[in-house]
């Protein structure tokens, strides 16, 4: 590997960790038929005009495998947390009961996972498309560089293959990551 473009280097790597990054937030997203408190992740609540999450409004457990309770610090909020998750439409239906609200994840049908499944491959094929786009704009820079003679044919061929190699690890660990969250989907 070329040192004397560690800089370049990382810019590139803190890119393509970045299109990982991404890809974990989204499968935390993915009902999995496991409560997940990351589900409500993208709930904004009109808390007195401003939209805020419910993680700053409640406290979200897991008592049991299927079940999300949401407890919120300021009661006068329960009603709007409840709207809030209904109008998401995250295919669950809260349970209020006054004091707290339920979410019960129903388990999930055979139909389902694999819509599922497809949907992480899509979230898994647009990280590789992202971290494939950072191969390419750094390659593009360091080819103007070359055009410029700012570096040499030879410097250019040993970074064209440091770049592949940081891409093939990146797309290496995207797979790892969609064949767990594909396992997680489909054992449950």
């Amino acid at each position: 590997m070329n040192t004397q473009f560690k800089d370049a280097y990382d810019k590139i790597e803190q890119k393509m960790a970045k299109a990982l990054e991404v890809l974990e937030n989204d499968f935390a997203s993915v009902r999995a038929g496991r409560a997940n408190p990351a589900i409500l992740d993208g709930v904004r609540v009109d808390y007195y005009g401003a939209q805020s999450p419910i993680s700053q409004l409640a406290s979200v457990s897991v008592p049991e495998a299927r079940m999300l309770v949401i407890q919120p610090w300021d009661a006068s909020v329960l009603n709007e947390i409840e709207k809030a998750i209904q109008a998401a439409d995250l295919g669950i239906n809260p349970n209020n009961d006054g004091k707290v609200i339920r979410l019960s994840f129903p388990p999930l049908t055979e139909e389902r996972r694999k819509e599922l499944v497809k949907d992480i491959h899509k979230m898994g094929e647009n990280s590789k498309v992202a971290v494939r786009n950072v191969r390419r704009d750094a390659l593009d820079a360091f080819k103007a560089q070359k055009k410029k003679s700012e570096i040499t044919e030879d410097d250019l061929k040993d970074i064209e293959t440091d770049i592949q190699k940081f891409t093939d690890n990146y797309i290496k660990k995207i797979d790892a990551m969609l064949d767990s969250k594909e396992k997680e989907l489909l054992e449950i």
